[in-house]
């Protein structure tokens, strides 16, 4: 590299702001963090589930979760607006003023690269003009001149917009240090809020409704003429496919997280992933296709059925056993094809062409172990339907 273009960047590197690494977030999801937390969080929550069902209801306040809500969402006055403190709405114009100032300060970076590059080409040319005016001093000095006077202009434009994006940049961080305080203020009084949220509350009024325990258990419709059927077999795929059903369910409370994190990473620190959309388009795409199973056990697939809900039980029952034929078809394609895939991308352990890299071959592994989820439910409909019409109850 020419000695003129070097000492040029290294000065454009200067140009930076001395705070400008502080704000900023460069945390990427580990692979194995990703794929670890996609089997245990369905785990964890489908347990702490069963055993909030077994307790006996608290609609109180709960200080751990206006614990969560201070360190989740403490920001923007969570926590208070949960205990019901109208102090929390404190919290909001100064999220919003901080919101503003990076919406100013990310204006201001653009201008101050732009002034940074024109700064930059600047002193090349004028480098560049003094090497050649050593040979005719005379021819050159008015160019030099110009170059020279070009070049103070545009290093003041630079100036003015670098101040002007160190101003919105510490407007934002002060903004920032004011809820920062905030936050540890109510961290130490959070105990002392709880408790007298639910002092404030009324247990008669707020005391829970008994509510019948679901059973799990598909009850008759017109759609299903047998439903109510069960067998040991039926009942083993039917349980697989709902355990799987409420397993991948979950997967929609990691959404939650990482797109909160992404939002708060983007707009307020200004450092926007590259993992977070990549991640959950294509944790969506698995639960789409494992819960294929549990949606053919609750009839949720769109169908047209004008004409077939207006047969008896019966008839539909024989309907369903011959046009099994066409979903054992179609079933049996998608799991060859989907193990095709799979062993494919296993075979080459296959990644994606994305800067995050995740692994492709869990993902296509999923098509197969999906068909095979709706094959095995296709088999409980097609026994429900033969024994329905073996006992030859309506």
């Amino acid at each position: 590299m020419p000695a003129p273009l070097h000492r040029s960047l290294a000065k454009q590197n200067q140009h930076r702001l001395p705070g400008d690494s502080m704000p900023s977030l460069t945390f990427v999801l580990p692979h194995w963090v990703y794929w670890l937390g996609l089997l245990l969080f369905p785990v964890a929550a489908m347990t702490l589930a069963q055993r909030q069902s077994v307790r006996k209801p608290d609609t109180g306040a709960s200080l751990p979760v206006a614990i969560m809500l201070l360190v989740t969402g403490g920001f923007v006055g969570l926590h208070r607006l949960y205990l019901r403190s109208r102090v929390g709405l404190i919290y909001i114009p100064l999220f919003l003023a901080i919101l503003f100032s990076n919406i100013q300060e990310r204006q201001a970076r653009d201008l101050d690269s732009d002034a940074n590059r024109q700064v930059v080409l600047a002193e090349i040319k004028l480098e560049r003009l003094e090497a050649a005016s050593k040979a005719d001093p005379a021819a050159a000095k008015d160019r030099l001149t110009e170059a020279r006077d070009g070049l103070a202009d545009l290093r003041e434009n630079f100036a003015g917009a670098r101040a002007t994006r160190a101003r919105w940049h510490s407007v934002a961080g002060a903004f920032a240090i004011a809820i920062a305080l905030f936050m540890l203020v109510d961290a130490a009084l959070l105990p002392r809020m709880v408790k007298r949220s639910r002092s404030r509350e009324d247990a008669a009024a707020l005391a829970a409704v008994p509510v019948a325990p679901l059973t799990g258990e598909v009850p008759p419709g017109p759609e299903d003429p047998a439903a109510h059927i069960h067998t040991p077999i039926t009942n083993a795929i039917d349980s697989t496919n709902e355990w799987v059903g409420n397993f991948v369910a979950y997967w929609s409370i990691i959404a939650v997280f990482v797109y909160y994190y992404e939002v708060i990473a983007r707009y307020v620190f200004n450092s926007p992933t590259n993992w977070a959309h990549e991640s959950m388009f294509l944790m969506f795409g698995m639960q789409y296709l494992l819960a294929g199973g549990f949606a053919y056990r609750e009839d949720s697939h769109v169908r047209v059925d004008v004409i077939y809900s207006l047969f008896p039980a019966r008839v539909r029952a024989k309907l369903d056993i011959v046009t099994s034929a066409f979903f054992f078809i179609f079933a049996g394609t998608l799991l060859w094809t989907g193990l095709v895939f799979a062993l494919r991308s296993i075979d080459v352990f296959e990644v994606s062409f994305t800067e995050w890299a995740i692994q492709y071959w869990p993902v296509k592994s999923m098509i197969a172990l999906g068909a095979f989820l709706i094959l095995l439910q296709g088999v409980s409909r097609l026994i429900k339907d033969i024994v329905f019409l073996r006992r030859g109850v309506a």
